[in-house]
């Protein structure tokens, strides 16, 4: 059994795409948010209760977040606990510092957290998606996590240029790159009736160049695999902090 989520809706064609490739080999629940929930990282809802709607047959919508989906699929939802979670297909990429602010692989963290084996898959691309390239990856990738799992505490951040099957000319494991804001991160505006008001994401991206890194892979048409860890502790710091005298 797999569960499968993301962050921009339950009617996004990416999930659909995705949920049709697993089921080669697998049943396969969808449950995601009813709305687009990009960039709202690992919330959860806990001032409110939560609701789900059933569409159809495993497949459910819940007025929540991409965390909120995990938790109430495996524990509620799911007749039995999954084999694997699967959170996308992401319409954009989650490159460098974007998995910190990403719904989506947030969702995959979540899964391992609750001891699931699970990956986060996205296409870098802002239209035309490839969603059907991309969901033949996920089955390849599917597959052998099903037969042997992951590393403890680890999970998955795949990202898939948008091209042709014959474009890509590889995969790469990767690590996360890095990103520079590059001019102001907010947008000020005023409104018809003269109050002021803010877009927080205004000003270019640049990332930071370097080798082996999920951004450098991409771009040379090849797809990142980047392992991630549920610890995020900064073991090299460890003996320097020790000097200090607090």
């Amino acid at each position: 059994m797999i569960l499968v989520t993301n962050d921009d809706g339950i009617q996004s064609k990416g999930i659909i795409a995705l949920a049709k490739a697993l089921r080669e080999i697998g049943d396969v629940f969808t449950v995601a948010p009813d709305i687009e929930q990009s960039a709202v990282a690992h919330s959860l809802t806990l001032h409110r209760p939560l609701r789900v709607e059933k569409i159809r047959k495993n497949f459910y919508a819940v007025d929540g977040t991409p965390a909120d989906c995990i938790h109430l699929g495996v524990n509620t939802i799911l007749p039995k606990r999954p084999r694997l979670i699967v959170s996308g297909i992401n319409k954009g990429g989650n490159l460098g510092d974007d998995i910190i602010y990403s719904g989506t692989v947030s969702a995959a963290f979540e899964g391992t957290l609750l001891g699931i084996p699970s990956f986060a898959i996205s296409i870098v691309s802002r239209s035309h998606f490839k969603f059907d390239v991309a969901a033949e990856f996920a089955l390849r990738v599917a597959r052998p996590i099903i037969e042997r799992g992951l590393p403890k505490n680890t999970f998955l951040n795949i990202n898939v240029p948008n091209l042709n099957e014959k474009e890509i000319k590889s995969y790469r494991i990767t690590h996360q790159g890095r990103l520079i804001h590059n001019g102001d991160g907010v947008v000020e505006k005023v409104d018809p009736r003269g109050r002021k008001y803010y877009w927080i994401g205004g000003g270019q991206l640049i990332f930071e160049k370097g080798r082996n890194t999920d951004v450098e892979a991409v771009s040379k048409s090849c797809i990142s695999i980047t392992p991630l860890n549920l610890d995020l502790t900064n073991y090299s710091s460890i003996r320097e902090l020790k000097k200090w005298r607090l």
